[in-house]
């Protein structure tokens, strides 16, 4: 499980780290516009995630004789999205110690001025606000934050989804060895 476990994450990892390094200074440099940063961000890990599906039907196929357990499976996609969400979360930093001030000040604003779209009431920005100057300073909250909240919630649906589908041996069977 162990390699399977590293090629996957190691593969959904990459996918989502590339994406970010060619992204981050085409937002910077105003190629890509920001407020559409989510929207490319999320499905970019999307479909770096679905890794998962491949990841735990390789698991099944090769190593559980084309039978798994729910549990089993969630584990294994738990874990290559856990990896891939600390390799995102590595890159970001990266990123993030590359942008300019100017540019984080500007990401800041995008956000904020969303919240007022949504009428957010002053009590709402001022936490908001508390909790940008706690990211900027702080590298473990930041870091975490990046992985499990950003990251990491996108593997576990897609986990789910996978552990519940492809417990069925149907579900995409294993091919037989010729």
């Amino acid at each position: 499980m162990k390699k399977i476990v590293l090629v996957y994450g190691l593969i959904a990892g990459a996918i989502v780290a590339a994406m970010m390094l060619i992204t981050m200074p085409l937002y910077e440099k105003g190629s890509l516009d920001i407020s559409n940063g989510q929207l490319l961000g999320y499905s970019t890990m999307v479909v770096a995630l679905s890794l998962v599906l491949f990841g735990i039907k390789s698991y099944r196929d090769n190593h559980q004789n084309g039978q798994i357990t729910f549990w089993k499976a969630l584990q294994v996609g738990l874990l290559i999205s856990l990896l891939a969400s600390a390799i995102y979360a590595l890159t970001w930093e990266y990123s993030y110690s590359s942008m300019s001030p100017e540019y984080k000040k500007k990401m800041t604003q995008v956000y904020e001025d969303n919240l007022k779209k949504e009428g957010a009431s002053e009590e709402k920005l001022k936490e908001q606000r508390e909790m940008f100057e706690m990211y900027e300073r702080n590298l473990l909250f930041r870091f975490s934050f990046t992985a499990l909240v950003e990251m990491f919630p996108v593997g576990l649906i897609i986990s789910l989804i996978s552990a519940g589908l492809l417990r069925k041996k149907e579900f995409l069977p294993a091919t037989e060895k010729v």
